[in-house]
């Protein structure tokens, strides 16, 4: 299997910490961390939401993109995700990598410098070519909607 190279920049700011990489053998995202000042941390109420710095730039390679995706952990225990999962990283973007938390949890959350807050998946993508047609083919399920197929 190919692995696709991508490239990542350090920020001042994310001097320190660790760059994402697999945590196991089958793990099929990396750690994102938060970058914030070591006297600085903050809390999340319940129901805020905040764009976290991770003190990275990258470069996704050309058919690919990352995927910012929510720790299955910080949601289950702490009700802290991400809040436009998955978040994409396009191949053309520069910029800082954030994480848009949130806190859907009954309880504040208090991020630290260095909290693993997300995962990083890259994956390829595929760009359609659009054709307008008049018409579009049956199917068993036809227009049924949300809930149409049953529990």
């Amino acid at each position: 299997m190919t692995r696709p190279i991508v490239q990542m920049r350090r920020l001042p700011h994310g001097e320190g910490l660790p760059l994402p990489e697999p945590q196991t053998e089958g793990a099929a995202g990396m750690d994102l961390t938060a970058a914030l000042p070591e006297d600085a941390p903050f809390t999340l109420a319940p129901g805020e939401r905040s764009a976290v710095a991770t003190g990275l730039e990258m470069a996704i390679p050309r058919g690919y993109e990352g995927q910012v995706r929510p720790r299955s952990g910080l949601a289950l225990k702490q009700g802290l995700t991400v809040l436009n999962a998955p978040g994409t990283i396009d191949s053309d973007y520069r910029g800082e990598v954030k994480v848009i938390l949130v806190n859907l949890g009954r309880e504040a959350v208090t991020i630290r410098r260095g909290d693993r807050i997300a995962q990083l998946v890259v994956a390829p993508i595929t760009i359609p070519h659009i054709q307008l047609v008049e018409e579009l083919n049956e199917t068993k399920r036809g227009m049924g909607g949300f809930g149409s197929t049953g529990v």
